[in-house]
């Protein structure tokens, strides 16, 4: 097979079976996706959650990661925040021209790699090859399926005032290390991509209290623009402690020198939950077993006050109002 991708590797001839053959189902293989059928066939029973997303991460290799893990973990995560079980994904490829088969090998082992530490399967996809200058290397769009056990209802619009509001853990990881890479920038500390799939999580924190009120990924936008959103969908208002924010210290390092606020960098490993106060302790011990939430800690309350706005105690003792992100701080970090 080329060592490179070429035109007629999308024209659904021999190119394209041998590179369907060779690579993607060669690493995804399993009896569903073996089938080869135009459609992948499984049963489910039960609510369904179902999404879709799209990444075009630059660079598509970075410290912690690549495209095919983001993509992967994207698509978990963003199933488990409405408190699915994640059971099936497709990935669709849309690859430049002249793309080295050898980075297309190594995305496609991190990706599957991922799937089974995120216990999900591969199950369908498609692959498209534009001419070379018609894409940045390689953009994947995933979608996902998921079963939601009985009893569970988590949504953006659930907070009530008196909530505590959890974070999993240290915020800015993803942007600031694809920033870094991007950029060639070098850091004392090294900086790494928090990027993992959190459904192992999410299942712990749902057996520990079943009547979570919200979860969400602080994805673009990072922590601020996520809280907004509840509180904008939920029609509360959301106070949080600048001092209780979990940041490493090389990531908030980066942010002075660079000029960012970590309240809206990117993370792809986090999750925002927002509990009852009586479950916040349980919550909190469930999220400490797991290994992407050992650093999980309480950083804010839902009010009645200020509503639809999301509101900071300072370091410094002042309040100060926290808006949504405005523009796009960090393009191309998923």
């Amino acid at each position: 097979m080329d060592d490179i991708v070429r035109l007629g590797h999308g024209s659904g001839g021999k190119l394209s079976h041998d590179l369907i053959a060779k690579t993607f189902a060669a690493s995804f293989s399993n009896p569903i996706l073996n089938r080869m059928d135009d459609s992948a066939i499984f049963d489910l029973s039960g609510r369904i959650a179902f999404t879709t997303d799209s990444f075009v991460v630059n660079p598509i290799f970075f410290p912690g990661g690549d495209i095919g893990k983001l993509a992967i973990c994207g698509t978990v995560n963003d199933l488990a925040m409405s408190g699915a079980r994640p059971l099936y994904l497709s990935t669709a490829m849309i690859i430049e021209e002249g793309f080295p088969v050898s980075d297309l090998t190594k995305i496609v082992t991190s990706m599957q790699k991922t799937a089974e530490d995120a216990g999900v399967v591969i199950v369908t996809g498609d692959t498209k090859v534009v001419n070379k200058g018609c894409a940045d290397n390689l953009f994947i769009t995933s979608a996902g399926i998921g079963v939601i056990p009985d009893g569970i209802d988590i949504s953006g619009s659930n907070a009530r005032p008196g909530d505590k509001v959890i974070v999993s853990g240290t915020i800015g990881d993803h942007g600031i290390a694809v920033l870094s890479q991007r950029e060639g920038l070098k850091f004392s500390v090294p900086v790494e991509s928090d990027c993992a799939p959190l459904n192992s999580l999410v299942a712990d924190m749902i057996k520990a209290a079943p009547n979570i009120r919200c979860l969400r990924d602080p994805t673009r936008g990072g922590l601020a623009t996520t809280l907004n959103e509840i509180a904008a969908q939920s029609k509360v208002g959301i106070h949080i402690e600048e001092t209780a924010i979990p940041v490493h210290d090389a990531i908030r390092a980066a942010c002075e020198l660079l000029g960012f606020d970590p309240l809206y960098v990117a993370n792809e490993g986090k999750l925002i939950a927002i509990v009852p106060p009586d479950a916040a302790e349980s919550v909190l011990n469930a999220m400490r077993q797991n290994k992407y939430g050992h650093r999980a800690t309480i950083i804010g309350t839902v009010t009645d006050q200020h509503i639809g706005r999301v509101t900071m105690k300072t370091s410094l003792g002042a309040s100060r109002i926290i808006d949504m992100l405005a523009g796009e701080m960090l393009p191309r970090i998923c």
